[in-house]
Formats: structure tokens, sequence, C-alpha cells
């Protein structure tokens, strides 16, 4: 097997490979080093060995990530600010925009996803926003499955857990003695 094949097969695959990375670590940068990394493993790879080429990259870039991730769980715990996500500039012209686009997961929720555990995190991008088999992910994460689904348990339920649970009230039709309004003074008593 040849260099040609390998760069074709991941090049192939790059706009899910970067989509996964980047779900996973909320940093375009931090995912181009992952897909960089990756590729480079994949290069010494026999291809007679592989038999689904999506699964078996999907599960190398998810290992790195989670590497990085954690390495960057390490680094971070100094920081005292607020993390939030890094925004994914696209070139309108980029035929991989809207694969990116399609598949990616919204500013908030990578911050709600930032408080996941890494394993959670990991597990819940690959069987929520991907739809990859428990059976796969315990194979992408190195553990057992029960292990898995208990963990998808427990990130859909940290995720649901940070949904707003009611809706504001629109002020238009709500009764008008329920609204403050602010152009009226308060009286305080002395």
């Amino acid at each position: 097997m040849t260099t040609d094949e390998h760069a074709e097969r991941f090049i192939l695959l790059r706009p899910l490979l970067f989509t996964i990375a980047y779900e996973v670590l909320g940093s375009a940068t931090e995912s181009d080093d992952v897909l960089q990394d990756s590729y480079l493993r994949w290069a010494e790879v026999d291809l007679a060995t592989v038999h689904d080429t999506k699964s078996y990259l999907a599960r190398l870039v998810t290992r790195q990530a989670l590497n990085a991730l954690r390495a960057s769980a390490r680094r971070r715990e100094d920081y005292v600010g607020p993390w939030l996500p890094e925004p994914v500039l696209l070139d309108e012209n980029d035929a991989s925009a809207d694969v990116v686009l399609a598949e990616s997961v919204s500013m908030a929720m990578l911050v709600v996803l930032e408080t996941l555990s890494p394993d959670e995190r990991v597990v819940f991008v690959l069987r929520e926003v991907f739809g990859f088999a428990h059976n796969d992910i315990a194979a992408a994460v190195g553990k057992p499955v029960t292990t898995v689904r208990q963990a998808a348990h427990r990130a859909r339920k940290h995720v649901q857990a940070r949904r707003r649970r009611f809706e504001p009230a629109d002020t238009a039709t709500a009764a008008p003695d329920k609204l403050l309004t602010l152009t009226q003074p308060r009286r305080i008593s002395r």
C-alpha cells in the first residue's frame, strides 16, 4: 500500500475527523494538531489490516482527542477565567463547510460539554452527535460496553440538567399587575 492511498482515505474522511476532534476539544487549533498526529500514525498502518477505514480513523482521532483533552484539562486547572470554545471560521467556498456546519454542535452545547468529564464528553459526542454504536465507542475509548453505556446515560443526564426548565413569560401577554415597571419609583420605608 502506498502513502497516496493513506492520504486519499484520510482526506476523504477529514471533514468528519475534524468535526469529531473539534466537538471533543472545542479548539480548531488543537483539532488540527490532533489530525496531524493522527495522520502520522495512520501513515504507518498496514491498510490490508483495516476492514473499515471510517471506524478505524474515527477511533484513532477519538483516542488522540481524548488524550489532548485530558492534557488540556490538566493545564487549565491553573486558569481562573471562564473557558469558551474557539469559533471555527469557514470559507464559504470550502466544500467541507456544509459538512462541518451540518454536523457541528452549537457554541452553547460546547460550553455544556465542557462540564462533562473527558470520557463522558467523548461518549456523548460520538453517540449523540455522530450516532456511533456503543460497541464502536467502547473500542475507541478502550472501555467495556457497559461502562460506555453508563457514561452515555450520565452525560445525557448532565446535559439535560443544564437545559432551561421554564420558558420566560411573554411580556406582551403577561398580566399587567404582575410586571414590574422600572419607570415607577419604589417607595422605601425608613
